[in-house]
């Protein structure tokens, strides 16, 4: 809207002009979710940031303290090493893996302990071989 509202004209009525010039104009056409039926919540208890969490979300933003969050990713590395294609990569995602928990060790940031130790990486190494052989 670039037009100021005349004086003396009521708010309401010149906010209801501009809505309806505006879908007159077309400018209502083709916005994103039009004719869908509004999301259901799954809680119906009122989150008065919920905005904030959805956009999160969609996002794929996590508000994991920084250690809870290296746990998840600790976790996620050892999976991807068991499905590694070879020695070399299980090597390389345990090493990096390691550099990141060593960090932490040594400069802990705020929030709850780590709770981790580096990963032996041949210990890590044998149990891929040993998966790879069972299959």
């Amino acid at each position: 809207m670039t037009e100021r509202k005349p004086p003396g004209v009521d708010f309401g009525s010149f906010v209801d002009k501009q809505i309806r010039d505006a879908a007159a104009r077309g400018d209502f056409d083709r916005l994103p979710g039009a004719g869908e039926p509004l999301p259901d919540e799954v809680d119906s208890s009122y989150d008065e940031l919920w905005w904030i969490k959805r956009k999160m979300a969609r996002e794929g933003l996590s508000v994991l303290p920084p250690t809870l969050a290296l746990r998840k990713e600790a976790e996620d590395a050892l999976e991807a090493a068991a499905r590694a294609p070879s020695e070399r990569a299980v090597r390389k995602i345990v090493e990096e893996i390691n550099v990141k928990i060593r960090d932490v060790m040594y400069k802990p940031p705020p929030g709850p302990p780590l709770g981790l130790k580096p990963y032996d990486v041949d210990e890590v190494v044998r149990r891929w071989r040993e998966r790879r052989a069972a299959e």
